[in-house]
């Protein structure tokens, strides 16, 4: 009959088991180390590792020398015996006598623990005295024996005792023959573990000192050395819910700094984030609340009948209107500042289209203006830079533009590609945008708050954010934005506005 095969282990859990392991793994996920505790894990494992490897070649070495000074004495017994032996006749004649009595080795008894057995036969194993039992030694001799003498060690069991056993193989001479003899002298092994066991004693507990001391030392260390860490920790956890001021890390160790550094980094962005939606949201109620305000005015001037209902849908129009574009201003004004926070991987686009593609949408201002407009825009640029951002960019000036334009003045846009940089270590070459009106200019006054959100120079046709949008547009695109008045050679007349772009151009797409 065949023998099953065992399955394995993961086949023989119940499935019930095995759901409940799973349950109970995702509701209480194992918590991770703590640094403390990967400190000392880290620390006192090798320690603890070294300290057994030495411990147990200290006890194989200890055990060495004491069978080294032991087997020293069994030499040292097996002599005494070889100087009791006489012989007569040669060779294979010859006749070995014994006369050692027993107690001839007490003298070589450390104490009553131990017992001593001898064996000496010839060449070809004949009892000549000792013990009959101890069986005779079928070995060879070391090239290099431990001593100056034909002797041989090896461990064997003697009346249900594990012995040492010394065999020296002895020539006996007399006057009156020659032979050799083999010498056997066996000791019993409790005074040596008795020994080997106290040295392993002793050994132990002082490495468990050791052991003690140096994880002593690790916990004082590793207590002052995560000190920071805990009390950077409780810093943090006592802070106010809006509190994003920098860490102080000027106490911190030197493996801390970076750490804190990218957090203040990290706590900088975010308070910068937490800033502009404050002022998003302070804006946003402000300047809806205006519209919202005078849109429910003249419903309910309407209503009224205060005008003739045509007027009063064409006020309500146009307030729509307003309230429409300066919602629409403000949500693409926090869109660009979240990705000046976080800016997002672009791939190149055309300025060039884009530019052609605007001026044909707001084509129908330029008609009702009848302004005389000029695009210049054929060469091809590429600018590393999102298709809206770029879009909203030219819509805002050319709007500006047309809406300060004289009717039937000239408008000229101009899109130029960069030069090509003569010298690897110069700037980014800049493509540039001019739009160029015949409009009155800035003001002084005006030039002074010219990028800051709703600071428009007519109230009652913008909402002063285009040009707030654009700057910022401009600086996440790593650009330069400029507006300043046209004048005629050598006079402070002003002919117009120059709206002028350089961004950073970008190889074409592939």
């Amino acid at each position: 009959m065949p023998t099953p095969t065992p399955q394995p282990l993961s086949h023989q859990v119940p499935p019930q088991l095995e759901r409940s392991l799973l349950l109970w793994h995702r509701l209480w996920p194992p918590a991770p180390w703590s640094l403390r505790r990967q400190l000392l894990v880290g620390i006192l494992l090798p320690v603890l590792l070294s300290i057994a490897f030495n411990t147990v070649s200290l006890y194989r070495e200890s055990l060495q020398s004491l069978h080294t000074a032991y087997d020293r004495t069994l030499l040292a017994s097996a002599k005494s015996i070889s100087e009791q032996l006489d012989v007569d006749g040669y060779d294979a004649h010859a006749q070995l006598r014994s006369i050692v009595p027993y107690s001839a080795l007490e003298i070589f008894e450390a104490d009553n623990q131990s017992r001593m057995f001898y064996r000496v036969s010839t060449l070809d194993g004949e009892l000549v005295s000792g013990f009959a039992e101890l069986p005779f030694w079928r070995g060879q001799i070391p090239t290099r024996p431990p001593y100056a003498a034909l002797v041989d060690f090896y461990d064997a069991e003697f009346r249900g005792q594990p012995v040492r056993v010394a065999v020296l193989l002895q020539p006996v001479a007399s006057a009156t023959g020659r032979s050799m003899a083999v010498i056997q002298v066996a000791e019993t092994l409790e005074l040596r573990r008795t020994l080997a066991l106290r040295l392993l004693a002793d050994t132990l507990w002082r490495q468990a000192l050791l052991v003690l001391v140096v994880m002593l030392t690790v916990l004082l260390v590793v207590q002052r050395v995560t000190r920071p860490v805990r009390r950077i920790s409780q810093s943090m956890a006592q802070r106010p819910q809006a509190d994003l001021h920098p860490l102080d890390a000027s106490a911190a160790p030197r493996e801390l700094q970076p750490l804190l550094e990218a957090t203040n980094q990290v706590m900088a962005r975010l308070s910068r984030l937490l800033q502009h939606q404050k002022r998003f949201v302070r804006d946003a109620a402000h300047q809806l609340r205006t519209p919202l305000a005078v849109l429910k005015t003249q419903v309910q001037s309407a209503r009224r009948g205060d005008m003739p209902p045509a007027e009063a849908l064409a006020e309500i129009e146009t307030t729509v209107d307003r309230a429409t574009q300066l919602a629409n201003q403000m949500l693409a004004l926090a869109k660009v500042e979240q990705l000046r926070q976080d800016p997002a991987p672009t791939e190149p686009v055309s300025w060039d289209a884009i530019v052609r593609e605007v001026a044909l949408d707001l084509a129908p201002l330029v008609a009702d203006k009848a302004l005389d407009f000029e695009l210049q825009a054929d060469a091809p640029v590429w600018v590393q830079a999102p298709a809206w951002m770029l879009r909203e960019l030219v819509r805002n000036l050319l709007h500006n533009a047309i809406r300060h334009a004289p009717a039937g003045s000239p408008l000229r846009v101009q899109l130029q590609p960069a030069v090509p940089s003569t010298s690897p270590q110069d700037s980014p070459a800049m493509a540039r945008l001019c739009i160029a009106d015949s409009g009155p200019g800035l003001s002084a006054e005006l030039q002074t708050r010219l990028f800051r959100p709703f600071s428009a120079g007519d109230g009652h046709r913008g909402s002063g954010l285009g040009l707030a949008i654009c700057q910022e547009i401009v600086q996440a695109l790593q650009g330069r934005l400029q507006l300043h008045n046209r004048h005629a050679p050598g006079s402070v007349t002003t002919l117009g506005l120059d709206a002028e772009v350089r961004l950073p151009q970008a190889s074409p797409q592939a």
